[in-house]
């Protein structure tokens, strides 16, 4: 009689099976995820930073001076009429008063003036209040930018204060 010993093991017989590593076809398509959803946010955040820098919005006297707290030292563009006798030039640049309805702003620009910058001129300042409640306006840009068709769509914003057209 023959009796088999438990301490002997006994040979495997089932064929062997190859082991796929738990998650492996499931990492390469999270890190693709991962990497879409990062260029994804970066050019979204692009564009809302391109596009909202590129929508430059003005301001006349009259807006700016109602919301002059509100505005701070925000970058905008003001547009008003610039005051006859009030430009006075420098070689840093120039100081003038914008006018509009019963509303100045005093601006002082740094830079040089465009050449058709003149008293009675239709022009935007690009700048900032110095401070909340100053009511100067720091400029380091004019822009006289009316053409015939600007004037024909917006009488009211270009006509200057002496009533003639610009």
């Amino acid at each position: 009689m023959s009796q088999q010993r438990n301490d002997v093991p006994t040979p495997d017989t089932t064929p062997a099976i190859p082991q796929v590593a738990r998650g492996s076809k499931v990492r390469p398509r999270l890190r693709l995820a991962m990497v879409g959803i990062v260029i994804l946010g970066a050019v979204g955040f692009l564009l809302v930073k391109g596009l909202g820098s590129s929508l430059d919005y003005f301001k006349t006297v009259d807006q700016a001076k109602a919301s002059e707290t509100q505005l701070g030292t925000t970058v905008f563009r003001l547009e008003g009429i610039v005051k006859p006798g009030s430009i006075s030039q420098s070689t840093l640049g120039a100081t003038f008063t914008l006018t509009q309805g019963s509303g100045s702003i005093h601006v002082v620009n740094r830079g040089s003036p465009p050449q058709l910058f003149k008293a009675t001129m239709p022009v935007i300042a690009v700048g900032h209040f110095a401070a909340d409640g100053s009511g100067i306006f720091l400029s380091n840009q004019i822009m006289i930018k009316h053409s015939a068709s600007y004037i024909a769509q917006h009488p009211k914003r270009v006509t200057a204060g002496d009533g003639s057209k610009h």
